[in-house]
């Protein structure tokens, strides 16, 4: 028989919207439960093949486990906040919402047609005032607990558009729109201390082990990046202040030859005051400044240049030089570090460059090395290091901490890669932060009873000028809700991480216009059962989620501490091809081969 996919699947599609087929509600057998969940899209224009593979694995285990009795939750909506849409709106004046609204309308009758069983009545829109409203609740929340607060940092900054960029929006050191060279501003930004769950998100990872991809975990356990070591103090000659630096090799700290510090550290250009060396160091802070985070994070070559003065080894009262350095990060640790050039490779390349001493402190255990080649990395034996001569690395790191603390000039530290969430856009199409500034009372955060805080329509987008926001009066001037006198708005929008941190909770009572969600709804379906995505979100939106959901927990709102039981990483649809005829040269076939002979050999080549 013919299949008349034309006249079939219409009928069906309006049989099973008619009858709301894929409805989910709650009931009282929580264990019967089973929520299915796709990471949502940006509403692009076109659904696309990527898509499709992703959401047809969801489609078909919901389907299985609606079948086998299960009470299903598979939901759909759109991650619509973003730089597309604000992009769009400078090239062809059309205005973000228009174009947003109008990619969903499209691609919400694709996802209908391709028949996928989602429950459309929980359909959320990141970009709806009823969504980000709660993205603001949020955030006072935070705000509320210390979690939010705001501080200077430094940005990649376009001078001709006058806004901040995106390290992918820096192109050989130059503004991706208009070519300019970029430099590094400092401008005041909003964080969210995710640094104060870096431990638990670590030691929960233990809880996704067998159920989570061993990759991702291994990936998010690199970007927390906890290290043990020891902070140490070390004056400086002829200077009021002194340098602090983290090291996770107390051990080797008989061995440092020179210090290296962050150009961007602001004791830089304190120490360079004055002497011969300011206005070298003063080219080299503004060479590296102009360079995006992504650049520095690529560097091969090691450079930098003397600052004029010299920290004293507090163990051994050797005065040695301190250089700026490309390659020590502002953004990890102190921004400074002891160098020790025969013990790491990065300060050995940068001795060698610079003639710079290199002195063994610790001896392999088993065999000899040439110090004058590379350096030693491992641990080892202490020699040339005083009273500790003769201890194991494991033993001398200990005892040296033990002495740093006596003498008050160190104490042993946990550190973490991880640093504090930059949620601030200078952007528009983002949701507003919910923050006044007032003369008299200071930053006032906006009352709850005044949420949402609505993203005004009548903004015009030239794409130079800054944040579009900044320049619509009525929104920028407002009163003091403690006060009444005359303030500003903050015109800054959030990071749109922000909103897929938390949409997997509001797909639980996506209706709620009194909180973003039930409790009780949140932990009926709660955790995802299976969570489905592409493995490029391993890092950033899956640790943000675990942190909201933590955050979340922490102030009652939900059960779980941990968002999604399973995760499945589907992998990413490749535009490969290749000929039969290459195919067959590849496993030695030819074209009088059968399909039989084919099929095994594909099988072998593909266990290879």
């Amino acid at each position: 028989m013919e299949y008349r996919f034309q006249e079939i699947e219409k009928e069906y599609l309006e049989k099973w919207e008619k009858e709301n087929i894929f409805k989910s509600t709650e009931n009282q057998d929580k264990s019967n439960k089973y929520y299915v969940l796709e990471m949502f899209p940006y509403p692009s224009g076109k659904i696309h093949m990527g898509h499709v593979r992703n959401y047809a694995i969801g489609d078909v285990i919901n389907r299985y486990y609606r079948m086998t009795g299960k009470n299903t939750l598979h939901p759909m909506g759109w991650d619509a906040f973003g730089m597309p849409a604000e992009n769009a709106a400078i090239k062809s004046g059309v205005h973000p919402a228009k174009w947003t609204y109008e990619n969903i309308d499209y691609m919400k009758k694709q996802l209908k047609r391709l028949g996928f069983s989602y429950d459309w009545e929980r359909e959320v829109t990141t970009c709806n005032p009823d969504y980000y409203k709660w993205n603001q609740w949020i955030f006072l929340k935070m705000f509320e607990k210390g979690i939010a607060y705001r501080k200077s940092a430094l940005v990649n900054w376009c001078p001709h558009d006058l806004t901040v960029l995106a390290n992918e929006q820096v192109i050989d050191g130059k503004c991706w729109r208009c070519g300019t060279p970029v430099v590094q501003k400092e401008i005041p930004s909003w964080y969210l201390k995710i640094t104060d769950y870096a431990e638990r998100l670590l030691q929960d990872l233990e809880k996704l082990k067998g159920k989570w991809p061993s990759q991702v975990l291994t990936m998010q356990e690199n970007w927390i990046g906890k290290s043990i070591g020891a902070t140490i103090k070390f004056p400086i000659k002829d200077f009021q202040e002194h340098l602090e630096v983290f090291t996770t090799r107390p051990d080797t700290i008989y061995g440092v030859t020179f210090m290296a510090v962050a150009p961007e550290n602001p004791i830089v250009l304190k120490l360079a005051e004055g002497t011969p060396y300011e206005k070298k160091v003063k080219e080299f802070v503004n060479k590296i400044k102009s360079m995006s985070t992504k650049e520095r994070a690529i560097l091969e070559e090691k450079e930098g240049v003397f600052t004029g003065k010299y920290a004293i080894n507090p163990l051994t009262g050797e005065e040695v030089p301190i250089y700026a350095a490309n390659y020590i990060l502002w953004g990890y640790g102190t921004g400074a570090i002891m160098a020790v050039p025969a013990h790491d490779q990065r300060d050995f390349e940068f001795a060698k460059k610079y003639s710079l001493p290199i002195k063994p402190v610790i001896k392999p255990v088993d065999k000899d090395w040439n110090f004058e080649k590379e350096a030693y990395e491992d641990e080892g034996i202490l020699v040339n290091s005083g009273p500790f001569d003769g201890l194991k690395s494991s033993q001398a790191k200990e005892k040296i901490v033990e002495f740093l603390e006596e003498k008050g000039i160190g104490e042993k530290t946990i550190n973490y890669k991880l640093r504090d969430w930059n949620i601030s856009r200078q952007r528009y199409w983002g949701t507003p932060i919910p923050i006044i500034y007032c003369d008299t009372c200071g930053t006032v955060p906006v009352p709850e009873k005044d949420l949402p805080v609505i993203l005004p329509q009548n903004v015009e987008f030239t794409g130079v000028g800054g944040n579009p926001l900044s320049k619509v009066e009525e929104f920028v001037n407002t009163t003091c809700p403690k006060c009444g006198k005359p303030a500003k708005r903050e015109t800054d929008t959030m990071d749109t991480f922000v909103d897929s941190s938390w949409y997997f909770l509001r797909y639980t009572d996506p209706k709620n216009q009194e909180k973003p969600f039930d409790k009780e709804k949140a932990d009926y379906w709660m955790p995802v059962d299976i969570y489905i995505g592409g493995i490029e979100h391993a890092v950033l939106h899956l640790l943000y989620s675990r942190f909201f959901t933590k955050f979340l927990k922490d102030i009652g709102l939900v059960e779980v501490d941990e968002p999604f039981e399973k995760l499945l990483t589907q992998g990413m649809v490749l535009k490969k091809w290749i000929s039969i005829e290459k195919l067959l040269e590849i496993l030695g076939l030819d074209e009088e081969s059968t399909v039989e002979e084919l099929t095994e050999k594909i099988k072998e080549f593909s266990n290879k």
